[in-house]
């Protein structure tokens, strides 16, 4: 796993100012904008892409998004 991920279409990484935030960049690496931000999850450690879907290790389990990051639910 990584903390950045491609999605052809985008770059999205663990803010490397703040772990519990994720940023997108839609010109290879060159601007970053915040996708998603919440403490309820945790600390984001990895991501991976995994489908049509984003899972994330973080330091309270193993979540997963389905739209880009914008939302997580936890996976059982």
């Amino acid at each position: 796993m990584s903390q950045m991920l491609n999605t052809g279409k985008e770059l999205i990484r663990i803010s490397p100012s703040n772990s519990q935030k994720l940023e997108y960049s839609t010109n290879d690496g060159r601007t970053w904008s915040q996708r998603f931000s919440g403490s309820s999850y945790g600390d984001f450690e990895d991501l991976t892409g995994n489908g049509n879907e984003i899972l994330a290790t973080t330091s309270k389990g193993l979540y997963y998004s389905r739209n880009d990051g914008r939302t997580w639910a936890k996976r059982s």
